[in-house]
């Protein structure tokens, strides 16, 4: 049995950083990973789906740029050489954060699975064979999560796809039928479209991005709507058959209409669930909740002392960049001496549709609930000078502000660059700067920024 200060179990995007620290800190640290080094962000999730997406959007381009004078003609996808280049990107991300690890003294790493033998011990049952136990005062789990398989009859006999397999595809399907109409569906949904693929939706809400409010949602229904995708919602699938080889039906009722689809293949991206059921936690002590989250406070500590969890199997919001600042909050506070806590930190996020959706803060049906005094500004993208000018006029920008103290509460940017848009709001709100301010403030001419100036005018006092 080996001893150590600190033991990471996930060498995610909190975990790396985590352990390289806690060891430079002086900390004998371990961090135990059974797959692959990086988690899900750089392996399976941001970094592959991105580079993919910007080959999604070249395609999209070049198919639409005679709008704006330019005749290319028929364009055609080669998704091997995507992949090709998407392998490269992983690799030479995961080659880094490896290179990180390996590089750090007094940090070990094992490859293998971790599980609890006891309060505060792993047993570790490594790839390559054999066993080691390890114990430490300070154990942190980033286990992260994986794709939920929903119950419905006959998916387990039909070879569907995940976010992760359909990232190996090398020829583009015929037609994808997408089970889910939220953040990963969609991205997928779209980008699948532009490579050349049939594609429909299945969402069993009565929206696409149901936590949206129902305008943003509308707007980008049509959006994908006008690229040829099929959205059906009120989506209730029965059942999945395979009828033949590369032939699969599924049985789906929406409202009062029943119909069979027919799909050479199915994307299941209904959600996902944590990576708890294999880790032994009643061994330890720890705490889950019904999903099988694991419960914590403020400071990321789950209701065993000198046990934390951190990034998306604690459940809560699932973004590498919350995984990231749970990081550096138990690190700076176990560290560092600080009292830094979860509670109160922004939650922007990113859904990389083309075009963007940047969301911060609250939406406008949250702000209602809540029974807020508040106001609405909303500017069609088809009003952005800048948009016009790029042929990028397709979305909104949507603002909800607080009547007497002038703030931003929320924003939703569905727009080209609408990550980069909101990101101006996000720093207005951390810095307590009003509509007010941004409305007359001065920005570069033609920006996308400059058009918060017109966006906030619509707000009549």
């Amino acid at each position: 049995m080996k001893h150590f200060d600190a033991i990471i179990i996930g060498a995610g995007q909190a975990g790396v950083p985590l352990a390289k620290n806690l060891a430079l800190a002086g900390k004998k640290t371990a961090i135990v990973e059974k797959r692959l080094i990086g988690g899900t962000c750089i392996n399976d999730g941001c970094t592959p789906t991105k580079a993919m997406v910007a080959s999604a959007k070249a395609a999209y381009q070049a198919g639409n740029s005679e709008a704006l004078g330019v005749k290319i003609g028929s364009v055609k996808v080669d998704l091997k050489k995507v992949k090709q280049r998407k392998d490269a990107i992983v690799k030479q991300f995961r080659t880094s954060s490896e290179k990180g690890i390996e590089t750090t003294k007094g940090l070990k790493l094992f490859m293998g699975e971790a599980k609890f033998s006891g309060k505060k011990e792993i047993t570790i049952t490594l790839n390559d064979g054999g066993e080691e136990v390890i114990t430490a005062n300070w154990i942190f789990i980033n286990t992260g999560a994986k794709t939920a398989i929903p119950d419905i009859e006959g998916l387990n006999e039909t070879d569907f796809l995940t976010s992760t397999s359909i990232l190996d595809l090398e020829t583009v399907p015929e037609h994808l039928l997408v089970i889910g109409g939220n953040y990963i569906g969609l991205e997928f949904g779209q980008m699948f479209s532009r490579f050349g693929s049939k594609v429909t939706i299945l969402e069993k809400s009565a929206s696409i991005l149901s936590r949206e409010d129902k305008d943003v949602s509308a707007a980008l229904t049509e959006i994908l709507e006008d690229e040829k995708i099929e959205v059906i919602t009120n989506a209730q699938v029965d059942k999945i058959s395979s009828t033949k080889k590369d032939e699969i039906t599924a049985t789906v009722k929406s409202g009062k209409i029943k119909k069979n689809i027919k799909a050479s293949h199915i994307l299941v991206a209904v959600g996902r669930v944590p990576q708890t059921e294999t880790l032994g936690l009643e061994l330890s002590g720890v705490k889950t909740d019904e999903k099988g989250y694991i419960v914590v406070n403020h400071k990321l500590e789950t209701n065993v002392k000198g046990i934390y969890a951190l990034g998306d199997v604690k459940g809560g919001p699932a973004f590498t960049h919350i995984a990231y600042n749970d990081y550096t909050i138990v690190f700076r506070n176990l560290i560092e001496g600080t009292n830094y806590s979860t509670a109160d930190r922004p939650i922007p996020y990113c859904m990389f549709t083309d075009p963007q959706l940047g969301r911060i803060g609250i939406t406008e049906a949250e702000a209602k609930e809540k029974k807020l005094n508040y106001k609405v500004a909303v500017l069609p993208m088809s009003s952005v000078a800048r948009g016009i000018e790029t042929g990028e006029t397709r979305g909104l920008m949507k603002a909800i502000v607080d009547v007497k103290s002038r703030k931003i509460l929320g924003a939703a940017i569905l727009a080209s660059e609408g990550g980069e848009i909101m990101s101006v709001l996000q720093m207005a709100m951390e810095g307590g700067v009003t509509f007010d301010q941004i409305r007359y403030c001065v920005f570069a001419h033609p920006t996308y920024s400059e058009s918060l100036n017109n966006l906030f005018m619509k707000i009549e006092d």
